[in-house]
């Protein structure tokens, strides 16, 4: 029987700027085993996704995972252009941890209420690869609100910032500092790989960095990582 499986997110899910997790996830089960279906909107914040429910639970799926919370991070990180993302994603308040929390725990409520999926939450990647860095530290810190929202609400915690933690400290990489993904830099890694025809991992390894193209947006290693702690997490327990 096949398994359907939708996938919630932002730019991680939507896979324009970023290695596509859902390609890797279904070759990890047999064939016809799962039917995945993409819900990821590039920018947005927990409130965005939480607004944008309608389409999941009209065709109710058998399991839901929920990869949100990268943007609420950034948010908290100097130089982060808030007042532009508040107007571009039109959110109703400024960001912050609390209403994260508050805005994944609602989204948890409705999937709960109106689907009878099984729902994962993944925590998010590392922001950067200084794990004592403040982006890094950032997206602990909302891995953490997130582990207590699955907790809350008994659903499943899927610890993806934790196994990208390990993979960094094996690969010891090279500490390069953070730096914010601007608009025109999104659009130059589109500009490399259309014109240029550099892939996600050409991008990444002439950059120095092991899991991300740009400390956010996924290699096809991230991703890996993403589809193999959802399988280990939601589908090998179906089995």
């Amino acid at each position: 029987m096949t398994t359907r499986i939708a996938c919630l997110g932002d730019s991680l899910t939507r896979a324009q700027f970023s290695a596509d997790y859902l390609n890797p996830l279904g070759r990890l089960r047999p064939p016809g085993d799962v039917r995945l279906a993409r819900f990821g909107a590039n920018g947005d914040f927990a409130h965005n996704l939480l607004q944008g429910l309608d389409a999941v639970v009209a065709d109710p799926p058998d399991v839901i995972t929920v990869l949100i919370g990268t943007n609420d991070a950034r948010a908290s990180l100097a130089g982060y252009p808030v007042e532009q993302a508040v107007k571009r994603k039109r959110l109703p308040e400024r960001p912050s941890a609390g209403w994260f929390q508050q805005c994944l725990g609602a989204v948890v409520a409705r999937l709960r209420a109106e689907t009878d999926a099984t729902i994962g939450l993944l925590s998010i990647p590392v922001l950067g690869q200084q794990l004592d860095g403040a982006a890094a530290q950032a997206s602990l810190a909302y891995s953490r609100l997130i582990a207590e929202v699955a907790a809350a609400d008994e659903v499943a915690y899927l610890p993806l910032h934790e196994r990208q933690t390990e993979e960094l400290r094996r690969a010891d990489p090279p500490p390069i500092p953070y730096r914010e993904v601007t608009p025109a830099a999104a659009i130059g890694v589109l500009a490399q790989r259309a014109v240029l025809r550099r892939g996600l991992d050409t991008i990444s390894r002439r950059r120095g960095l092991v899991l991300t193209t740009d400390h956010i947006h996924q290699n096809s290693r991230g991703a890996a990582l993403i589809a193999e702690v959802i399988d280990a997490g939601l589908l090998t327990r179906r089995v």
